[in-house]
């Protein structure tokens, strides 16, 4: 429904429109994920600090997101991410910093490198996946699994 600006304009839309609606659920989701790895004892104690402590923000997601396992260079992880090269390199360099990735030479390019999970990297992602799958349970369980499934596929659908 388009509403029409006049002078005393019914301005709710503002807060509730769609767009606003999914950053809020993507705020949340991400923030129940992340608050899972802070309590998951499989997650190396200094990460799960971080986490607990708020340093590891959506942003560092992106990382555990796109981040193949056999690697990936700078370049591709940024645009996987939807990020600038640069502000990638921030991320990965406080992610090398606390031990989930490290820099090693790239074979098929010997001026490259490639990003590539540590061990604890690993565990770090092994957390992840535990945690976005126990966020998407409570998800089906707030909304019912019925609404849920419509959720999943309207968002597949509108990504596409």
């Amino acid at each position: 429904m388009a509403h029409i600006l006049t002078s005393n304009p019914p301005l709710g839309w503002r807060q509730t429109h769609l767009g606003r609606l999914l950053g809020h659920a993507m705020r949340r989701f991400d923030a129940r994920v992340l608050q899972l790895m802070a309590s998951n004892p499989d997650v190396p104690l200094a990460l799960s600090n971080l986490a607990a402590r708020g340093q590891v923000s959506a942003a560092h997601i992106h990382i555990t997101r796109h981040l193949a396992l056999e690697g990936s260079r700078l370049t591709e992880l940024a645009a996987q991410a939807g990020m600038s090269k640069q502000a990638m390199g921030k991320l990965v360099d406080q992610c090398d910093a606390w031990g989930l990735v490290t820099r090693t030479p790239d074979a098929r390019d010997a001026r490259a490198r490639l990003v590539r999970f540590t061990p604890n990297g690993l565990a770090w992602l092994q957390a992840f996946q535990q945690a976005v799958g126990q966020a998407e349970d409570e998800l089906r369980q707030a909304v019912g699994a019925e609404i849920a499934t419509v959720i999943a596929i309207g968002l597949e659908a509108y990504a596409a």
